[in-house]
């Protein structure tokens, strides 16, 4: 028995008493047909408004139209956070529009699904797809087949902010609802799927990672996106400024900030909202005070209309949310990039950074070989494809940009990491960074050859390093103690130094001073010991008082043959200092006939080439020849 039964004027429906058969109780909406809509004319879809103020940056736009040109193409803008990649493709927009004006432009939110689709459904509404309004309808699939039918005409799409492809090319998993994550309707194919490859329309995407575009494009269809030059840069400081400033000023800072658009175009800002009170020299001045200083300024969010509502205007947060980014796919590149931060930005070596870094995550094992997989080149792969670092010439150092460094330091200072780095990067130091000795110079060359004392003194540089041997003692006196074997180490270097300079009895009270506590610490005969008092003798020799310098080498070569062996290369130096000395107060033949043994172990137990060996050499053969021509003196005074 079947009733009907009404609610009201729009509501009605039928009541059922007894039903002895199947029921459907699956309901339909009741969607009003729709009134068909005339087509709009094609038209730039963008968000942003054009940019009078726009620098041409070379040939990029040039590049960008000769990709884009060939229809059915997809093309890439790649490049460091804030470097000018958006800004490139609203010029290359309005370009086309003024070129094309039978072309649309779309632009797309490629940040995340649930931006991506609102996109979709802006286009969708533009040019008014029929079906677009039906809640069932998959605004994806209304819209691949738009851009596919030729009737249309020709189009572009931007997809914008791509930093992640991976919810282009993965399938939507659907939740328990039925609805996809981020997606408002049914879809199980991954969305590039949407973005049609067509003779009707091509697609310019901007990204940050390398490795993001090399999901959605060819290798040679990316187009790197540099910091500018410094033309390029002068021109947007004058255009964001809306007057002439001094030169020189704007020139020294766009060159400190890196020639990063957004950076010069928030310095700009906060300039212009300012002034008088502000200028370029007193903002320059105010940035190099200090890096608290320099992250103020970079921290500030002003200046930019036309960038993305979700994307910061400032450069230091728009690096953040990368380096956040990279920690969360890859630890270990994280960790590689913290320890380049607290080095000089120019020449990291590659020997220093490698093996240091102690998250693990990046290691692997060959599931056929079981062999340990080296994850650093994929870390340097993802710092280089998000282009926080570079590759120097010599294919073994890296570099950085100075205030990618900045940021990244601000980032682990925030996250409460910026200590322990320190630490890890001390430790680093000392475990890689060689004694200043002759074989370790090219090492020193390679890292940081200006950092240890050691070295320069090799080098022969007597004022730097005293300088930084006198540093080095202060600090270690004040950390470790007087009689710390560094602390004594410390001193003999500023020993060094002041004998380097001829400063002999400020180097004399300092070896004296050494020696009696190492005697007390370490005992009479150790190395440290013996090499006070080689130091001592030295010395002495070079103010002429060769007694006390015999004495002291004599008792240094003797306990060094009996502590470290007739061939230890100490042994050999004080061999050395005491045929120095002999022959100083005449006793030539004994000066020659212990040089000839020194020389002939240095041969075997340095080699050739070794400075020390050089110098026996040199010094034997003047004294042979001076003997030859007192022989031959000799003999010609006989023959009258």
């Amino acid at each position: 028995m079947v009733s009907a039964i009404s609610f009201g004027d729009t509501n009605s429906g039928f009541q059922a008493g007894i039903i002895n058969s199947p029921v459907n109780t699956e309901f339909y909406y009741h969607i009003p047909l729709e009134r068909l809509e005339t087509p709009p004319n094609p038209s730039v879809v963008i968000p942003f408004s054009h940019d009078t103020d726009f620098v041409e940056r070379g040939i990029i736009l040039d590049q960008i139209y000769q990709k884009c040109a060939v229809l059915g193409s997809r093309t890439a803008l790649v490049g460091l956070g804030g470097v000018g990649k958006s800004q490139l493709a609203i010029e290359y927009a309005y370009r086309t529009q003024d070129r094309s004006p039978e072309t649309w432009v779309f632009w797309v939110h490629a940040s995340n699904a649930a931006r991506f689709e609102q996109s979709f459904r802006d286009i969708a509404n533009c040019v008014k797809i029929s079906g677009r309004q039906n809640p069932q309808a998959n605004i994806f699939q209304l819209v691949h087949d738009w851009l596919r039918d030729d009737r249309k005409g020709e189009w572009v799409l931007i997809l914008d902010n791509v930093d992640d492809a991976g919810f282009l090319v993965k399938v939507q998993s659907t939740s328990q609802d039925g609805q996809t994550n981020g997606i408002g309707n049914r879809n199980l194919r991954p969305l590039v799927a949407y973005l049609p490859q067509c003779p009707n329309g091509s697609i310019l995407i901007t990204t940050r990672s390398e490795s993001v575009a090399l999901e959605l494009v060819e290798q040679r269809d990316i187009i790197a996106v540099e910091p500018m030059g410094k033309a390029d840069a002068l021109a947007l400081f004058k255009n964001k400024l809306g007057r002439h400033e001094d030169s020189d000023n704007t020139a020294e800072l766009a060159a400190t900030l890196e020639f990063m658009p957004l950076a010069i175009v928030q310095a700009a800002a906060y300039i212009s909202q300012r002034e008088p009170r502000c200028s370029v020299r007193q903002y320059l001045q105010d940035f190099q005070k200090s890096d608290r200083e320099k992250i103020s300024l970079l921290d500030n969010e002003a200046g930019h209309l036309r960038r993305d509502k979700e994307a910061k205007n400032s450069i230091i947060i728009t690096w953040h949310i990368s380096f956040t980014h990279v920690r969360h796919i890859r630890p270990s590149a994280a960790g590689l990039l913290a320890l380049m931060s607290l080095c000089d930005r120019q020449g990291i070596p590659e020997s220093l950074v490698r093996s240091q870094v102690e998250v693990k995550t990046s290691e692997k094992r060959d599931s056929t070989s079981n062999e340990l997989i080296d994850g650093f080149e994929d870390d340097v792969l993802m710092l280089r494809n998000y282009s926080f670092i570079s590759i120097s010439e010599n294919q073994s150092t890296f570099e950085m940009h100075a205030l990618v460094q900045l940021a990244m330091r601000t980032w682990m200072e925030t996250n409460g990491k910026l200590e322990w780095w320190k630490q890890r990067y001390v430790k680093t130091l000392c475990t890689e960074f060689p004694t200043g000795d002759y074989e370790n110079w090219p090492k020193c060359q390679e890292l940081f050859p200006h950092a240890q004392s050691v070295y320069v003194w090799r080098m022969g540089k007597g004022v730097e390093a005293e300088k930084m041997s006198v540093l080095a003692m202060k600090a270690r006196k004040r950390i470790l103690g007087r009689e710390h074997n560094d602390t004594l180490d410390s001193m003999a270097m500023v020993g060094l130094a002041y004998k380097l300079r001829g400063r002999w009895d400020a180097a004399e009270e300092l070896f004296v001073q050494v020696i009696e506590m190492s005697k007390k610490k370490l005992g009479a005969d150790h190395p440290n010991t013996l090499t006070s008092m080689a130091n001592l003798a030295a010395t002495y020799r070079n103010q002429g008082r060769w007694d006390a310098a015999e004495e002291l080498e004599v008792q240094v070569m003797e306990m060094s043959k009996k502590k470290l062996g007739p061939d230890h290369p100490d042994t050999l130096s004080s061999m050395a200092n005491l045929a120095f000395t002999w022959k100083g107060i005449g006793r030539e033949n004994e000066a020659v006939r212990l040089m000839e043994e020194c020389v002939q172990a240095q041969k075997r137990v340095l080699g050739l080439n070794h400075p020390h060996t050089i110098s026996s050499c040199i010094a034997l053969d003047t004294w042979k020849a001076e003997q030859e021509d007192v022989v031959l003196l000799a003999q010609s005074i006989e023959d009258g």
